[in-house]
């Protein structure tokens, strides 16, 4: 007589069809779990000693601790960003990751007839690490002491100030672009390849103004080597509670900041994806980040994968008409 059960039999059969489809499918399983298998490479489009840096670090810090392996800033400036976001699109080491800017993200788009990659399908956006306000500076030989007073300045000698930035489109371009659109001043622009050959000029007086992130400037600023004259946020910093924004000396609703996010070519697998959301969301949100980047007058955000993707396409759609009123176009164009 078979005392063979069919319903048993049909269960390990299932099961055993099961098990074979996962040893034939490590990708699945342990390659996932097991990723990153080597350290990780966070680009950042720019040259050291700027803003960018310091928010990479912060995140690369902590984001360490708990993705399973070292996280290292590797510094790629040129092309406006161009250079180091090709390259990662490009990548497919599933272990680069770009430090996304207002620049190359909502900006570039714009300014550059043709690039060779699509910042809306080549990448996939992370998380936002941080909102860094923008610093309106100048040099203390200028004889300025306020927002007022400098516009004043540059009406009363038109074409005589400068103010540097880290090169067309970057967010220190954008800043000063934008406060002389509202202030009606002609203010000539010198493009840098980075935040900190343009900070050397400005302080050695090469220079005579200059909008920056906060925490590239602190230092300077409470040395004596730069004059802050205004803020672009919305309320005054605690850091510098003397200084008033731009909006308190006389023009209304201006609110100035600049942001940086996590950025993966969209190649990667998807498990990788939202495994580094996981970590790099925690680390954002963490005391470690927000402390470290509220020493520096920045504010550690951390938002979901959809948030940072809507807040994209929203930024591209505020910048999107004021590079146009303003006919910001590339080096040499």
């Amino acid at each position: 007589m078979n005392l063979t059960n069919p319903l048993l039999t049909r269960r390990q059969l299932l099961a055993n069809t099961a098990v074979s489809a996962l040893a034939l499918s490590p990708s699945l399983s342990h390659a996932d779990a097991a990723w990153p298998t080597k350290p990780l490479r966070l680009v950042v489009p720019f040259a050291p000693g700027g803003s960018s840096e310091i928010v990479a670090r912060a995140l690369a810090g902590e984001l360490a601790k708990t993705i399973g392996q070292n996280v290292f800033v590797d510094n790629k400036p040129g092309g406006a960003g161009n250079i180091a976001m090709q390259e990662v699109a490009n990548s497919s080491d599933d272990h680069t990751l770009v430090l996304g800017h207002i620049g190359t993200l909502a900006v570039n788009p714009y300014i550059f007839p043709k690039l060779s990659y699509d910042v809306n399908k080549d990448f996939t956006p992370i998380t936002l690490i941080s909102k860094v306000p923008s610093l309106y500076v100048v040099h203390p030989d200028l004889p300025v002491k306020n927002l007022k007073e400098f516009v004043a300045y540059a009406k009363a000698n038109p074409g005589k100030l400068n103010y540097g930035s880290a090169g067309n489109g970057s967010a220190g371009h954008l800043a000063f672009e934008y406060f002389k659109m509202v202030s009606d001043t002609f203010i000539l622009h010198v493009p840098y390849r980075g935040t900190g050959p343009m900070l050397t000029d400005l302080m050695a007086g090469r220079l005579d103004a200059a909008a920056v992130g906060a925490p590239a400037l602190l230092q300077f600023i409470k040395a004596g080597k730069l004059r802050c004259i205004a803020t672009g946020s919305s309320t005054r910093l605690p850091l510098l509670p003397d200084v008033p924004t731009v909006a308190e000396q006389g023009f209304k609703g201006f609110e100035m900041t600049q942001w940086y996010g996590l950025m993966a070519p969209s190649k990667m697998p998807k498990a990788h994806i939202d495994k580094l959301e996981k970590e790099a969301v925690a680390a954002a949100r963490g005391k470690v980040v927000h402390d470290k980047l509220s020493q520096d007058t920045a504010l550690a955000v951390g938002n979901t994968r959809a948030e940072f993707e809507a807040f994209i396409k929203l930024e591209q759609a505020r910048w999107k008409p004021v590079i146009a009123r303003a006919q910001i176009k590339p080096e040499g164009v």
